[in-house]
């Protein structure tokens, strides 16, 4: 299985990061969203991701225009995914919207295209029947910012094919990803079932009042020497995916903990349409957050 052209599905944070790593490894890629004005805020996103990779990867102009340059966009599913060697999933972390997508997907697509789905937390299993597909559908998840944290989970479910598994491996390698092939199937993979009970952590101690935004910040960095607290990866994360993520726990679990949390996050942030670096303004404001000041950690 050789992967030439790549579509992409949601140009959020990561979907717009997956398909500009690719197009920066030489991959044709086609950008699939539900409107053209969806669409002209990922033309002006990457642009900044341009920017980005000139500063951190020491990229040259000519290198980002040329990755723009093999980048298409479409509101016509059946269009984006002809001819696709693999589609990534990048939409909504919600399991209706998603299973409907797959539904959609796979009365349109090429027999052989691989799915795989970026979902932070759902397990491949969830929507395989809704691929047509199990053999060929698996998770292929990236870490946000993957230019430079640049890691990508493999997993798939009990159904996925050892082909379709080790193509996807061998492409997240050929766009610069460290790949990290899970052995079985795991809410959150590996990187997610470490950090989202941080999170989570963090979010509860907010919510009860015990410290504020900056002391909880502060308290994890000065601790571990990370460079960023909870709610600056938070921040880097997204609100909504953090709000969606939230949600459903409290959906699930019917803990009313969890769901005071979820009201918080959308009563201060998401209604507010703070919803991190991606609009300027989360738990801080950006591009100068209080956490990067002199004196934060003092």
């Amino acid at each position: 299985m050789n992967i030439k052209t790549v579509t992409v599905a949601g140009s959020g944070v990561l979907g717009a990061q997956i398909a500009f790593q690719s197009a920066v490894h030489q991959y044709q890629v086609n950008v699939y969203d539900i409107s053209d004005a969806v669409l002209e805020k990922a033309k002006a996103t990457f642009q900044q991701l341009a920017g980005a990779y000139q500063r951190d990867l020491h990229l040259e102009k000519a290198d980002t225009d040329a990755a723009l340059g093999r980048i298409r966009y479409f509101t016509d599913l059946a269009a984006a995914v002809k001819g696709a060697d693999l589609l990534i999933e990048a939409i909504p972390e919600n399991p209706s919207i998603k299973t409907e997508f797959y539904q959609k997907l796979a009365a349109v697509a090429d027999p052989d295209t691989i799915f795989a789905t970026n979902s932070s937390t759902l397990l491949p299993s969830q929507f395989a029947a809704a691929t047509g597909r199990p053999d060929r559908f698996l998770s292929l998840h990236f870490a946000n910012e993957i230019w430079k944290h640049n890691t990508a989970e493999i997993m798939g479910h009990p159904g996925t094919g050892k082909a379709a598994f080790d193509t996807v491996v061998a492409f997240a390698k050929s766009i610069g990803m460290v790949a990290l092939p899970l052995h079985k199937e795991q809410p959150g993979y590996i990187v997610n079932s470490l950090l989202v009970p941080l999170l989570d952590a963090a979010t509860t101690l907010l919510v009860r009042g015990v410290a504020d935004v900056e002391t909880i910040d502060k308290t994890w960095m000065v601790a571990t020497g990370a460079p960023l607290g909870p709610f600056g990866i938070l921040d880097v994360v997204g609100l909504t995916t953090a709000y969606n993520i939230t949600n459903m726990a409290a959906d699930k679990t019917k803990d009313p903990e969890k769901a005071k949390a979820a009201a918080f996050l959308k009563e201060n942030f998401i209604d507010k349409g703070k919803l991190g670096t991606a609009t300027g303004e989360g738990f801080y404001k950006y591009p100068d957050p209080a956490y990067r000041q002199p004196g934060f950690l003092k």
